[in-house]
């Protein structure tokens, strides 16, 4: 039988690691006897037997002949295990985007040292992330890669991160970081990105730009600054309702009713800087639909540099985003802390590039400044 989806053993031992994490039993305590714990939870001892079993070979607990089977100290877990042991990525999205190439840049790097590799996707949902770091701990895995999900909003599941510092697990961090963790993490300046996209369409002559940004997440955030601290640096005021901000949910919705009664005003904005290339591509339609083109009478600008930029039906201006290297790095930078856990871990920060292509026009111009 079982509950929830789970077998029986994965039931027990979810409750077990429960306990553990929350300090219920300390280490160096002994459990209850394999009888006790069948007796307790309606369990076969052999189903006992399997859970312990399967805790004591990912560091978890260990046995002493003859005496029982005893709490394992923080650390133990990690160093038991760090020879074989898998690590853990959780992104907010893994099929789609930009996220395939940094799955795939951490993969590589695991793959070479003979690691293997769990992946879970939060869909950007936090409910959805504590699961994933749950499944992550149920696997025993030695380290762990995540990207927050909407990290602007706070972190509600710190009592999971909290268990895998407890274990001795190393989190890094990609994209954000929740400020009350000390993990390292690898960021794109977003700040410098967001600013260097408005700059290029101010030195092109326009003067009515708008900027779309998502502001569930740090990104966005970091994003909206960097533009209006363009604006602000050149001296251009922001239009009326010229900063349109949007959360997850939203994202094909929202945002393009927004575009959309812009360019239906008399003094259309003639420039649009764009959270990120997904949205760009997106506006594009929005931009068609309103009897406009790009860049004849609207520039576009996006972040990312993602393969949407090239394959769109205008080849975007945007923001390069490292990918692939932000993940063979992070990959490399859990691996070294897995190994010495008190090794000098600090951030990683990538200066994005803008790369003008053909979305982008000067007023009354050419396409490129």
């Amino acid at each position: 039988m079982t509950r929830g989806g789970l077998p029986k053993y994965l039931q027990l031992k979810r409750e077990i690691l429960s306990w553990l994490h929350s300090g219920e039993w300390k280490p160096h305590e002994m459990l209850p006897s394999e009888n006790e714990l069948a007796a307790r939870f309606g369990m076969s001892r052999q189903t006992v037997r399997q859970t312990l079993g399967e805790l004591e070979q990912e560091g978890y607990l260990y046995r002493q002949r003859g005496k029982g089977t005893f709490v394992a100290p923080p650390n133990f877990a990690s160093k038991a295990g760090a020879a074989g042991a898998a690590v853990g990525m959780v992104t907010t999205y893994i099929s789609d985007y930009i996220f395939p190439h940094i799955v795939r840049g951490a993969e590589a790097v695991l793959r070479a040292r003979g690691m293997g590799l769990y992946l879970s996707s939060t869909d950007n949902d936090k409910d959805r992330e504590r699961d994933s770091l749950r499944m992550m701990m149920d696997r025993g895995v030695g380290g762990l890669i995540v990207e927050p999900t909407k990290s602007a909003e706070g972190n509600p599941n710190l009592e999971q991160y909290l268990a895998f510092r407890y274990r001795g697990v190393p989190i890094v961090m990609i994209n954000a970081r929740y400020p009350e963790l000390d993990c390292p993490c690898l960021i794109v300046d977003d700040e410098a990105g967001a600013f260097a996209a408005a700059e290029h369409l101010i030195r092109l002559g326009h003067r009515r730009i708008a900027g779309f940004f998502k502001t569930d997440d740090l990104q966005g955030t970091r994003r909206m600054k960097g533009f209006l601290r363009a604006m602000k640096r050149y001296g251009v005021p922001v239009m009326p309702d010229g900063v349109v901000t949007y959360a997850s949910e939203n994202k094909w919705t929202y945002p393009a009713e927004r575009a959309g009664l812009l360019l239906r005003r008399e003094d259309r904005p003639t420039a649009f800087v764009c959270y990120n290339d997904e949205l760009a591509v997106a506006l594009l339609k929005t931009v068609r639909e309103a009897g406009l083109s790009v860049p004849d009478d609207l520039s576009i600008v996006g972040f990312d540099d993602s393969t949407l930029a090239q394959a769109a039906e205008v080849k975007l201006t945007t923001l390069t985003h490292p990918k692939t290297a932000m993940g063979e790095r992070a990959a490399e930078l859990l691996l070294r802390l897995m190994a010495d856990p008190v090794a000098e871990a600090e951030d990683v920060t990538y200066a994005p590039e803008l790369v003008v292509r053909e979305s982008t026009k000067a007023i009354g111009g050419e396409t490129r400044d």
